[in-house]
């Protein structure tokens, strides 16, 4: 399965922070919406992204006024991401590589989604239980 496969069926409203954005604002946000990471935009291009990870490691640097420098200048770049035919178990073996858990979709050079290891992981799981329950069936008809 691809990650096209993935995502087709999902209602794109992808939140997202700009490079000028302040990290207070970009941290209220991933709060509000309960997120671990935001991709950063630079008008229509992916110009990184911004997790949790990214805020305490440099909280440690800056301290308090870690919140006032934009997310320019804390957020991860390049961002690794992935393409729609990407499959999934092909993404989930980059983001365990890789140590990421946030994966941009970019088709055409334009972000399209992005995916976290909790939704291919889910995918796994959920594919693992329906062949477990068709071998079962199998099982209990011969």
């Amino acid at each position: 399965m691809t990650i096209a496969q993935l995502i087709a069926k999902r209602d794109v409203n992808v939140a997202f922070a700009t490079i000028t954005m302040s990290v207070r604002d970009a941290v209220d946000l991933l709060s509000d919406k309960r997120i671990g990471a935001l991709p950063v935009m630079d008008g229509h291009a992916i110009a990184g992204i911004l997790s949790e990870r990214d805020v305490i490691r440099r909280l440690s640097e800056h301290g308090p006024a870690l919140l006032d420098l934009t997310v320019g200048q804390i957020m991860t770049s390049p961002a690794i991401t992935v393409d729609p035919g990407t499959d999934i178990l092909e993404a989930l073996g980059l983001m365990t590589q890789r140590r990421v858990r946030h994966l941009p979709v970019l088709k055409d050079g334009r972000m399209v989604d992005f995916i976290s290891i909790g939704d291919l992981v889910k995918y796994r799981i959920d594919r693992i239980q329906s062949e477990a329950e068709a071998m079962r069936n199998y099982i209990q008809m011969a």
